[in-house]
């Protein structure tokens, strides 16, 4: 049996020579006046924050980006749902397409279905195209896609090489888009614009990179938002809100960030109060408003902090108030915003129990003066806006952490297992209408989105385009 032991000696012996040969060389050199050699580098934002371990290659990712076109072919068809939560914002559909209030036996009929990287990125529709942001887990590489309304095939994608690891999902936002332009955000905060009809790379900003964000835990849940000619994110780290131009993207404004607050996975929220508009954003820690002309800070609040993950977003409610809901027993919050003398103060109203209401994942509606929103035991819930609980809808009646929207006077709402249920939106008591199974998979979480009586909706690994119009064929 051979051993290493007695090698140790002349290992040893050896470099003591060599390190009294190194020595011996830099003593001469200072002697002779010299210097040492060392290279001097300009220092650079963020090189106090060492970069993680595969941050160069990913910082370079979107430059590798490829545009890889489809054989899709749009469709015509009328509706939008062009971003998160909608055309406004607020979850409820705005065109007129009727909507059936029966489905039958079958429920209604899937037009598509289409198999997806892990996750719970759902779609944003616009000009009878669908918008999603998916990994492409064999290439390892995030890809936005763009796709037929009519038929769900590939029209075109534009993919960057990332390296994602499992992590009870991986793509979780939706992207924002216009008539020119789409925007998306990457799990691990990478930001793309590229042209809405032909999918060519138009910027790029890397917010780990440009700005110190830190990736959430479970990846980017933040849904990026366009107003007008800006697409408004909030990085977190060295600025708690960027607008960017759309067209260039240059940076317009950045808002300071003085309590580092870190990126969540809320999504940001315009309001108007007092005749200004203004993004409403839950941070790490607390609420902030922030002026959408110029960025400048005009209030914030650490009176609503959620302990583990900010996911649901803020719900403007008018009269200068904003509802804030989460989950692991944060319970809900009512905010209300009132003018002082040179500020902008934001007060809590009053605050309810997870009992009473709170929201894990799904951000409530507001429809018709009442908020409706499914609670963390998984009852659909309708409340006035004094917080008083008007129905929820029985222990028989759950659905878990699934999505809701309102239509045409109708709640449509998903279970964790893909089984879709159709109720009215009244605030007199919980009246199911309608019921079916939509999805076969798990975790049926993601946000819905509705145009032209088209109805998209996923799980982990698959999403599903289902007619519930009431328009005959």
């Amino acid at each position: 049996m051979t051993t290493v032991l007695p090698m140790r000696k002349p290992i040893i012996a050896v470099s003591l020579i060599l390190l009294l040969v190194a020595i011996a060389m830099v003593a001469g050199i200072l002697r002779s006046g010299q210097t040492l050699p060392v290279a001097i580098q300009e220092r650079q934002p963020g090189m106090d924050r060492p970069a993680k371990a595969g941050r160069v290659e990913e910082q370079a990712a979107i430059a590798r980006g490829k545009l890889i076109p489809g054989s899709g072919v749009p469709t015509n068809m009328a509706g939008a749902w062009p971003n998160f939560r909608g055309p406004n914002h607020d979850n409820i559909v705005t065109d007129p397409t009727p909507l059936a209030r029966q489905w039958g036996t079958h429920g209604p009929a899937q037009l598509w279905s289409l198999d997806l990287g892990e996750g719970f990125a759902s779609a944003a529709v616009l000009n009878g195209r669908v918008y999603l942001i998916d990994y492409d887990q064999p290439a390892q590489a995030d890809a936005l896609r763009c796709l037929s309304l009519a038929d769900g095939k590939e029209i075109w994608r534009f993919s960057y090489p990332i390296k994602i690891k499992r992590f009870h999902g991986m793509s979780r936002t939706i992207p924002a888009v216009t008539d020119r332009y789409a925007v998306s955000l990457g799990p691990k905060c990478q930001v793309v614009c590229v042209d809405a009809l032909k999918g060519n790379l138009i910027w790029g900003l890397d917010l780990v990179k440009e700005f110190n964000s830190e990736v959430p835990q479970w990846y980017a849940g933040q849904c990026p938002l366009i107003d007008g000619d800006r697409v408004i994110l909030a990085p977190g780290g060295d600025a708690l809100m960027i607008a960017v131009n759309l067209a260039t993207g240059k940076v317009v404004w950045k808002t300071p960030n003085p309590h580092d607050w870190k990126m969540t996975h809320s999504s940001i929220m315009p309001m108007d109060f007092n005749g200004k508009r203004m993004y409403v954003y839950c941070g790490s820690g607390g609420v902030v408003g922030v002026a959408a002309d110029d960025g400048q800070l005009l209030w914030d609040t650490d009176a609503w902090i959620i302990s583990i993950a900010t996911v649901a977003s803020p719900l403007p409610v008018g009269a200068g108030k904003i509802f804030l809901s989460g989950g692991y027993n944060a319970g809900s919050l009512m905010l209300q915003l009132k003018l002082g003398e040179n500020k902008i103060a934001a007060e809590p109203l009053f605050r309810l129990q997870p009992t009473e209401f709170g929201a894990t994942q799904q951000t409530p509606v507001l429809y018709e003066g009442h908020i409706y929103g499914v609670r963390p035991d998984g009852q659909l819930t309708c409340l006035d806006l004094n917080g008083k609980v008007c129905w929820a809808s029985g222990g028989a009646a759950k659905f878990g952490s699934g999505p809701y929207l309102i239509a045409l006077g109708l709640i449509f709402v998903m279970n964790d297992d893909g089984v879709l249920t159709l109720a009215e939106a009244s605030p007199l008591s919980y009246h199911p209408m309608a019921q079916a199974r939509i999805l076969d998979g798990h975790d049926s979480w993601a946000p819905m989105a509705l145009a032209g009586g088209r109805l998209l909706a996923r799980d982990m690994t698959r999403m599903v385009c289902v007619d519930v119009s009431g328009v005959k064929p």
